[in-house]
């Protein structure tokens, strides 16, 4: 049972460390050869610390199972047992935050249209005001969200363009809301049709400027929230699976802890890999 725990726990974590060097990898090229977003640039950090981290840490159960260095596999074990409850709390904390929000259906639409106050006060707070939303903003118009709608909506006539399933994002940032009255012109481009009263709000906010549009609406950020939503949903489910496979591995990780112990593994007193 030693030499199986042993070998199941380095097994394991081989294939930890390649993937952390993958990410290590990664966020090295991206510093090396520039990044022409600032999205993808707030990546480089968060996954060079996520990548040297885990590298760290599924070296010491490499080390500790391999080489019978138990108190090195126990201080694995330990981080383990911190990483499950961490991830049982983001778990908890994704279920509560994406369980509120919804698109309305709108009437001869064939895509949904989103309302701020829908989504959990959470989100409204930290992802879609002040500076964090202005940072999105500015990703949204670098990445060129609305400019596939334009592709997608070009050459099409208004009631083609009402039929089309946009995602929450182009839905919400580029075009007005539907009860601002708008009058379509193509998928960019809409003008103020008379008695449409639109001067306040999201209608106030609109813009054909392709770089404003309806990026200051409050209907972009909830298009924003609704597409987080989704993926934080999936993100959830990924979680809990993450959960259920790291329990494993610290179950057989406690298996090699005790059989080191009883075999009489001691800071590495048989030899590495004896």
């Amino acid at each position: 049972m030693v030499r199986a725990s042993n070998f199941v726990v380095g097994l394991l974590n081989v294939f930890v460390v390649l993937v952390s060097l993958a990410g290590i990898g990664f966020s090295v090229y991206f510093h090396v050869h520039g990044s022409p977003t600032s999205c993808q640039k707030s990546l480089q950090d968060p996954l060079l610390i996520a990548g040297v981290a885990l590298l760290a840490v599924s070296l010491m159960a490499v080390v500790g199972a391999c080489c019978g260095v138990n108190w090195l596999l126990r201080l694995y074990l330990a981080l383990m047992l911190v990483l499950i409850i961490a991830l049982v709390a983001l778990a908890a904390f994704l279920f509560l935050v994406t369980n509120k929000g919804a698109g309305k259906a709108v009437s001869g639409r064939g895509y949904k249209e989103y309302r701020l106050g829908d989504y959990s006060h959470w989100l409204r707070n930290h992802v879609a005001s002040g500076k964090r939303w202005r940072e999105i903003r500015s990703c949204l118009a670098e990445g060129n969200v609305c400019r596939s709608l334009a592709a997608d909506g070009a050459g099409r006539e208004a009631a083609q363009f009402f039929k089309m399933n946009w995602s929450p994002i182009q839905s919400g940032c580029c075009k007005p809301p539907s009860d601002c009255g708008f009058e379509f012109k193509n998928a960019t481009y809409w003008t103020l049709s008379p008695g449409s009263g639109a001067a306040d709000g999201d209608c106030g906010a609109w813009s054909n400027d392709p770089k404003t549009l309806c990026y200051n609406c409050s209907s972009c950020k909830a298009g924003f929230l609704a597409s987080i939503k989704r993926q934080w949903r999936a993100l959830l489910i990924f979680n809990v699976c993450v959960i259920v496979i790291i329990i494993f591995v610290y179950s057989v990780g406690c298996c090699a802890a005790k059989s080191n112990r009883s075999d009489g593994y001691k800071y590495g007193g048989r030899g590495c890999c004896a």
